[in-house]
């Protein structure tokens, strides 16, 4: 998806040519969840004036209602124009940054902290860092209701076709809405759980990827619906089949290319010093940063032996069980792909994350640990702790244990957000810990 550069006389111009009446101002709250302030194309100029406001107390993570008044500030390279028109006209949807009422950034905006970041990234000689995404999702009918049953669409598996697939009908239609906004989708498969499906599109800068992956979201929840079908990006909806996670592939680039190439690597995978420090920092911080990139009590549920989903902290060029690969393409598409992220995070907080654990591996030249070139899964207790494999946490209150500690998570986040998002998690976890479950029921009522 091309990032275009759009003047305010363009997009003028474009409304009236294009017949648009509604404007969609799309921000993202704490959680992940898009947001949208939807107004009359007579509110453009408002608009491309940084006029409009919104009340901030309303939404999740931001601010208190005695300070709530809040502006959009539009990022006019985000300007689209959704392809689902309305008696009323054609709708446009634009992103915009959160200003408090002084006409400053506002910390609480999760995209705002990640511009943040990739300046401190600049700042440290980078000019670039990519990132492409694998998420995965589920279809499941919905009832007469229009809610979402736990009845699958199909009974497929990994690259099936129909009429096993009875979601392709459905998933070509997404693959097709997203190439008519931009999208340069790559890849559009059923993956291994029945009703699980995979979407790839190309790759592009961390703030568009973001941006990428929340159109991505609306447009899947959008066009299942119109197949009477429900999309879920919940990390684990189903008991004994794998969850949907959200590979992420990334790389550095600088003023002479790929910062994580170097063909003379003396460890022969043909890696950069950068790439090496940068993995390390992954390494480091990566029980810590788990609390964000798996950010619920569900996504615990996917990370469990026996479903593909990493377990273990460690890297591998050559097999997949790790919870880091180094794919085997080099020069340009040199990357690392970071396995254990999930879709219910927040993209914006998880690739500010990921990034300034990276940084800090670099800065400081944290070296990583030795790959492990074996399946880490048929490997026992005492074999990983030789190896030096961690475990990667277990439960949401493990991973917020590592993440209230970590000072690098704390500045990838900013005060305001690291602080919303540990009170909010916490928060999460009680509920849940108060909670009983069906499975304790059929475990405990007869044997206690």
């Amino acid at each position: 998806m091309a990032k275009q550069s759009y003047s305010k006389d363009d997009i003028r111009r474009i409304v009236k040519e294009e017949n648009v009446n509604f404007l969609r101002l799309m921000f993202t709250d704490l959680f992940g969840t898009i947001k949208n302030v939807e107004v009359p194309v007579s509110q453009l100029d408002k608009l491309l004036d940084n006029k409009l406001m919104f009340d901030g107390s309303s939404i999740d993570g931001f601010v208190r209602i005695e300070e709530s008044d809040m502006y959009l500030y539009p990022d006019l390279s985000t300007w689209l124009i959704m392809p689902w028109n309305t008696e009323h006209g054609k709708i446009a949807r634009i992103i915009c940054e959160v200003y408090t009422s002084d006409r400053k950034p506002f910390e609480g905006d999760p995209r705002n902290n990640l511009i943040r970041v990739l300046n401190d990234m600049r700042e440290a000689g980078y000019t670039s860092f990519n990132c492409g995404t694998e998420p995965e999702f589920f279809l499941f009918k919905m009832n007469e209701k229009g809610e979402p049953t736990t009845e699958l669409n199909d009974k497929g598996s990994y690259f099936d076709l129909s009429p096993m697939d009875l979601g392709e009908n459905c998933r070509r239609d997404i693959a097709l809405e997203l190439e008519r906004l931009g999208f340069n989708v790559e890849a559009s498969h059923h993956e291994v759980a029945p009703g699980q499906h995979e979407i790839d599109f190309k790759y592009a800068d961390a703030l568009s990827a973001a941006d990428h992956i929340q159109t991505f979201k609306l447009v899947v929840k959008t066009i299942a619906r119109k197949y009477n079908l429900w999309a879920t990006f919940m990390p684990k909806p189903l008991n004994g089949v794998n969850g949907s996670g959200m590979h992420v592939n990334m790389s550095l680039f600088h003023d002479q290319g790929n910062a994580f190439y170097d063909a003379n690597d003396k460890n022969g995978l043909e890696l950069s010093s950068d790439a090496y420090h940068f993995l390390g920092g992954l390494m480091k911080h990566a029980r810590s940063y788990t609390a964000v990139t798996n950010p619920t009590v569900n996504s615990y549920k996917r990370l469990v032996p026996g479903y593909e989903a990493p377990v273990y902290v460690a890297w591998s060029a050559s097999n997949r069980s790790p919870m880091i690969r180094i794919p085997s393409a080099r020069g340009l598409s040199t990357r690392l792909e970071l396995r254990s992220v999930d879709a219910s995070t927040n993209p914006y907080l998880a690739f500010a994350a990921v990034l300034e654990a990276g940084l800090d591996g670099i800065k400081n030249g944290i070296e990583p640990p030795k790959s492990v070139d074996r399946n880490i899964y048929v490997m026992d207790e005492d074999e990983r702790a030789a190896a030096g494999i961690a475990d990667l946490p277990s439960t949401l209150h493990n991973a917020l244990k590592e993440f209230q500690t970590d000072l690098t998570m704390k500045k990838a986040l900013g005060p305001h957000i690291y602080q919303s998002f540990l009170e909010a998690k916490r928060l999460e976890w009680a509920s849940y810990r108060q909670q009983v479950s069906e499975w304790e029921r059929d475990q405990y009522m007869e044997l206690y």
